[in-house]
């Protein structure tokens, strides 16, 4: 059979195929009709797959790309059978130097060769048969494709299969009762009063919006949930509204998620739809995720401050305890594979000083800047590395390992005494220690004091006393203040300790760090002066935050007069006013959860 010749783009005439193969030119038209369009899109993808297949497939360097981490080398993962040889879908594997892998990456590249010839003659074939084919056979076959199609989209849209059950946990600590004291129980029902005011006012004038300016009574978004209304303040606020008994408000709020929360198709089924759609942000070479995915294209980003576009440790530290949960409740091991290859990379790095810099290439597999900081960027790292640890009822040792291994150079590095007698911690930047600490590194008073016990060497009483002794300094940076709350970022040098210098961090947003502290302070040693603290910081927001439309943050905790930002941040709702302040500071037990029955969408 004769293979017909290609004509320019340009050209207007095309040759056509009689079944005998001789090729004849119509002449009585300049325009094409549909099947001849479509003729002529077989045959340029015929071409292509031949001239450029090999382009695509054939085996180069890039098969085996190496990321040089200054110890083994670490494959990108291949998709294979984990028959001996060979590894699972997503596996790491660190291959020597020796002849077994010489000989067998020569016997791959030839199977391959074979694959790509026998593709090639496949397609080149069923170019051919396509060309023989009448008007009607290729119309009817172009309708099964689409009858086809359609299917697969009624598919999707039937939902997800069932999730299998999952026992819950038995609460440790949960009882019923009223507190003893009377003072404690008017604290504790004033706190209540103060979530159901942020509540109610989201409720009115900003419900399904992320957040709420509480000024303009209006609902608010930031870049920092992309450009989707996810209805995050709703999301962040249904565990507070559960412990404090708010059970209406929490329906409200269930219904809505189950009615509303869209991720292309609650709580664990909604859970396990977003993880799906945020899976594909792990696709970078390294495995290292995206800060930033579409949830409709999977296409992921970083952000552009982000030192050259690296990941940020905070964020893909912050996955690590939610993926391995997600694991335990659907059985699907994918999500601690993901999590658990980011640890593994992570041991294999240098890190300078034995610190984790906050930014890491998701391409290159190399640090960013120098940058390490307790705080912004860095803080659920360190965090979920412990709590992976407790949660795994202290039988995940790696992650405790990794955890006490930070801690040590963090300590040995970052954390200083001022001249007035203040613990404070400050910024690794680019071998130089900032004197500055900003207010989210003030969790980390209560993170010493969770992981006191079970620490090396005995050392337990030593983070107990560092916990306090961060609880101490986040105290006086509140009481420095005019309005008794904590400024955004406060320094250490030029006879300052505790106050914030520069303008734009004199702000307080509605943070919860510090009453996090005083909660775990209160907690491990029942020290009184912690819930008195934590009561001092619910009156102030009281106060100065509270407006008609819920709660505002404040530009400058040093005015008597502050000026308000106009935002409700979800974590207001999630955090500061949870039952951690409600109870823990001002009464001894929490109020009682609704009953089971009303939370059947959590255990299903």
């Amino acid at each position: 059979m004769t293979t017909p010749a290609l004509l320019p783009l340009s050209g207007r005439r095309i040759p056509t195929l009689s079944p005998g193969g001789a090729s004849s030119f119509p002449h009585h038209r300049a325009t094409l009709r549909l099947s001849e369009k479509f003729i002529l899109l077989l045959i340029l993808s015929a071409f292509i797959t031949l001239c450029f297949g090999a382009f695509f497939f054939l085996p180069d360097n890039s098969k085996h790309k190496r990321f040089d981490l200054g110890l083994e080398d670490v494959l990108i993962p291949h998709i294979d059978s984990p028959k001996e040889g060979k590894h699972a879908p997503g596996q790491v594997v660190i291959h020597g130097q020796g002849g077994h892998d010489e000989h067998r990456h020569r016997e791959e590249e030839e199977s391959l060769r074979d694959k790509i010839r026998a593709d090639h003659e496949r397609a080149l074939q069923e170019a051919k048969e396509k060309l023989r084919k009448s008007r009607e056979e290729l119309q009817a076959e172009i309708q099964t494709e689409k009858n086809k199609v359609m299917e697969d989209l009624k598919k999707k849209d039937a939902g997800p299969k069932p999730l299998p059950p999952v026992p819950m946990p038995k609460v440790v600590g949960v009882s019923d009762g009223e507190p003893p004291e009377t003072d404690a129980k008017e604290k504790r029902d004033k706190i209540r009063e103060m979530m159901k005011h942020a509540w109610d006012s989201y409720r009115q004038y900003g419900w399904g919006h992320n957040e709420l300016k509480p000024l303009a009574k209006k609902g608010h978004s930031t870049n920092i949930f992309g450009n989707s209304q996810l209805g995050a303040t709703i999301v962040d606020a249904l565990d507070t509204l559960y412990i404090m008994g708010l059970h209406e408000e929490f329906k409200d709020g269930q219904e809505w998620i189950e009615q509303n929360l869209d991720f292309g198709v609650v709580f664990k089924l909604k859970a396990v739809q977003l993880a799906e759609k945020l899976l594909p942000a792990f696709n970078t070479p390294t495995g290292i995720p995206w800060a930033m995915v579409n949830l409709k294209s999977g296409v992921g980003r970083n952000w552009g401050w982000a030192s050259a576009g690296s990941s940020i440790l905070a964020e893909f530290g912050t996955l690590h305890m939610e993926f391995v949960h997600l694991t335990y409740l659907t059985g699907n091991p994918a999500y601690y594979q993901k999590v658990m290859h980011i640890r593994k990379l992570l041991a294999k790095m240098d890190r300078p000083n034995g610190l984790y810099p906050n930014y890491l290439n998701p391409r290159t597999g190399r640090w960013g800047q120098h940058h390490t900081s307790v705080g912004g960027l860095g803080d659920s790292f360190y965090e979920y590395l412990l709590k992976a640890w407790l949660m795994s009822d202290r039988t995940d040792t790696e992650a405790r390992k990794t955890y006490d291994d930070a801690i040590e150079a963090i300590e040995r590095h970052l954390i200083r005494k001022s001249n007035g007698g203040l613990t404070f911690i400050g910024e690794w930047k680019n071998g130089h220690l900032e004197r500055k600490m900003g207010h989210l590194a003030c969790f980390a008073g209560g993170m010493f004091a969770l992981g006191a016990d079970g620490s090396p060497d005995d050392k337990a009483g030593h983070y107990l006393q560092l916990g306090a002794e961060i609880a101490h300094t986040c105290h006086e940076s509140y009481d420095r203040t005019v309005l008794k709350l904590g400024p955004e970022a406060f320094k250490f040098d030029s006879g300052l300790e505790a106050v914030a210098v520069r303008q734009n961090e004199k702000y307080y947003i509605l943070r919860p760090e510090v009453i996090e502290t005083y909660w775990y302070m209160w907690r491990f040693t029942h020290d009184p002066k912690y819930r008195q603290w934590g009561w001092e910081a619910a009156q102030a927001i009281d106060k100065y935050c509270r407006v008609s439309g819920g709660f505002s943050g404040v530009k400058d905790v040093y005015s008597s007069n502050p000026t308000y930002d106009d935002v409700q941040q979800s974590f207001f709702l999630a955090e500061t006013l949870n039952p951690r302040m409600q109870c823990s500071f001002i009464g001894s037990r929490p109020l009682a959860p609704p009953p089971v029955s009303d939370i059947t969408l959590t255990s299903r």
